[in-house]
């Protein structure tokens, strides 16, 4: 499960792909945490047969 909070290069937080300030490309703060008890990877990965 990945956050809804991006952020963008220039240092600016936002909830858009697009950052409203420099229009700058915005990626994910930072990645989902892990667990070895992880609920939805069964769901995960057949997603992720299904796509490929």
């Amino acid at each position: 499960m990945v956050s809804k909070i991006r952020k963008c290069s220039c240092g600016r937080y936002t909830l858009k792909e697009v950052c409203p300030v420099c229009a700058g490309e915005t990626m994910h703060s930072r990645p989902a945490r892990f667990s070895l008890e992880d609920r939805y990877g069964k769901y995960r990965r057949m997603a992720k047969k299904t796509l490929l």
